[in-house]
């Protein structure tokens, strides 16, 4: 996989579903990259529910052996992600975070809806020194979502770019939903041994990798059309499968000039097409 250099904002997430009674749960560690989430490194849970402490650092420290702290721009993840042990390793491995936390979670004498309960919506407080934050030092800002729920982040970040990397978050989810019934229809898999799941991921995750790059590099000359909500009518992932399959299909002479895009370096939105980097 080959990246031009920059500093990646990360996230960590997980998916699941169910086969018959037997539950299928992936714990997810991707970089955003053109508004979608590219799963990096992944792990099969052993059962439902929320990840081990343990699994989290697992994946944290196998990608820090090809890409190091210093590529990383910094790590978001929701409430599920939380606790001192995972904090603090965090911070040790050098690593700033913009994580989100629970209203009952203590931020110093007071818990974070104390803190913010008179928050409004379209409103971003930030408490004005440092807290501690399950035994860290960090900022805590927050606001409400459109349904009032109050959002709390515990953060290494100014409030501003805060909330630009946390608003990223939604990328992972565009990156399931295009992994599963809205694109490659991972859930219908038989597979239910974790070593086969883990690898059949891999293949899923390359394949789509190769239709939103071929997504990007079409959009540059063909843009797709934005309708009237201010989205685009199709998904870069489905551009470029779309053109793919039809390159397949009909018209084997441009199925060589796909593979040349195919062979480039993914350059994230903003950076410079310099330094390229492989792992």
């Amino acid at each position: 996989m080959r990246f031009v250099a920059a500093s990646l904002n990360h996230l960590l997430d997980r998916t699941n579903w169910e086969h018959g009674e037997t539950p299928i749960n992936f714990l997810v560690l991707g970089a955003v990259v053109h508004g979608f989430t590219l799963p990096l490194i992944w792990v099969p849970l052993d059962e439902s529910g929320n990840s081990h402490t343990y699994a989290r650092m697992w994946l944290v420290l196998k990608l820090l052996q090809v890409l190091p702290a210093k590529r990383w721009l910094g790590l978001v993840a929701d409430r599920e992600f939380i606790g001192a042990e995972w904090f603090r390793f965090l911070r040790r491995q050098g690593i700033k975070r913009a994580i989100r936390i629970r209203q009952t979670d203590m931020l110093d004498d007071m818990n974070g809806k104390e803190w913010f309960e008179h928050v409004q919506h379209g409103r971003f407080h930030e408490i004005g020194e440092k807290v501690f934050v399950f035994g860290e030092l960090m900022r805590v800002v927050a606001t409400r979502s459109p349904v009032g729920d109050l959002v709390i982040i515990a953060t290494d970040f100014s409030a501003r770019k805060t909330w630009r990397l946390y608003k990223q978050r939604w990328s992972i989810e565009c990156t399931f939903s295009s992994f599963k019934k809205r694109g490659f229809d991972l859930e219908r898999t038989g597979m239910t041994e974790r070593s086969r799941l883990q690898r059949l991921f891999g293949l899923v995750t390359l394949a789509w990798m190769f239709c939103l790059r071929l997504g990007v590099w079409l959009s540059q000359t063909w843009p797709i059309p934005v309708l009237k909500h201010g989205r685009r009518a199709v998904s870069l992932v489905r551009h470029g499968a779309q053109h793919l399959v039809d390159a397949l299909r009909w018209k084997p002479q441009q199925f060589m000039a796909v593979l040349e895009v195919l062979i480039q370096a993914f350059c994230p939105p903003g950076a410079a097409e310099s330094e390229v980097v492989t792992y």
